[in-house]
């Protein structure tokens, strides 16, 4: 079985679009993660009652971030994604964010913003703007307090555009 980590991302730069992986739906308390050497998605962990993702979340295959982990996406979508749905993905932007773990040390660990390429719903998102301020801020807020949660704080440096997100795709292709 291929290692999903290790599928070109076809990051299309003219277009703003790339491929993921889902490993999270929306709404789910519960979070998964891809395990390459079994080639399953393992949970990882339970949000407490109240709490649940607000997109689907996954990774852009074919990418390494500073965390060492394939770079983080969310994903607006019309309908449910499931774990391990590889879906292409018109970028809207990234929430660019330091991330200090538990014992001190810090890295980058960007949120990719992305829907669904073949949207009918949100086919004129085309960037974080038609996303909306508030939409944003909600985001940003939960990966503050799901960060928070796990003893960790997860600081927003900047919120990008779309050719921020490829630009951040390029730079970690691996």
């Amino acid at each position: 079985m291929a290692n999903l980590f290790d599928l070109p991302n076809l990051l299309d730069r003219q277009e703003c679009t790339v491929r993921a992986i889902v490993e999270t739906p929306p709404g789910h308390r519960a979070k998964f993660d891809y395990d390459p050497e079994s080639g399953l998605f393992a949970l990882h962990g339970v949000l407490p009652a109240g709490m649940a993702f607000p997109m689907a979340f996954g990774f852009v295959p074919g990418t390494l971030a500073e965390d060492g982990d394939p770079i983080d996406i969310i994903l607006l979508a019309e309908e449910d994604l499931p774990v391990g749905c590889l879906a292409s993905v018109k970028l809207l932007g990234v929430i660019e964010a330091c991330q200090t773990e538990r014992d001190g040390s810090r890295n980058r660990n960007d949120r990719l913003i992305g829907r669904i390429a073949q949207s009918r719903v949100y086919a004129d998102v085309n960037d974080l703007d038609c996303l909306g301020r508030a939409m944003v801020g909600e985001l940003t807020r939960f990966f503050e307090t799901y960060n928070e949660l796990k003893g960790k704080q997860f600081k927003v440096t900047a919120v990008s555009d779309p050719a921020r997100a490829c630009a951040l795709i390029e730079e970690a292709a691996r």
